[in-house]
């Protein structure tokens, strides 16, 4: 698991690349947030499958493996999990090294449930 911390203007497919560096996996399920070309060209070529569906927008939709987008329900349930900590929810801390060692603590916390 990896959580990278961004300004909240930030889009999140700009750490896609960041996000993946380093890891060996057959598929990379993501939101519709990260559907970019570049992306997608950057996951099949270390030899995974791109499980992103396509933006409205795009004039080529592309196909993608929709029986296997249902696991990233497990994301977003762990996501909900991580809001319950309520120093979560309303960031107390003011910097950003605290806030993300705390994420980094409430993550134990939920994986050790």
């Amino acid at each position: 698991m990896r959580l990278i911390l961004t300004p909240g203007q930030a889009a999140d497919v700009t750490q896609g690349a960041a996000l993946l560096e380093g890891l060996d996996a057959r598929a990379a399920i993501a939101d519709k947030g990260y559907d970019s070309n570049e992306l997608v060209a950057r996951i099949e070529r270390g030899g995974a499958a791109a499980v992103i569906p396509p933006k409205k927008n795009r004039k080529v939709p592309r196909a993608y493996d929709e029986h296997l987008y249902k696991e990233r329900n497990k994301v977003e349930r762990f996501i909900n999990r991580l809001k319950q900590y309520r120093r979560v929810a309303t960031r107390y801390e003011k910097t950003a090294r605290n806030f993300l060692g705390f994420l980094h603590l409430a993550s134990i916390l939920v994986l050790l449930r």
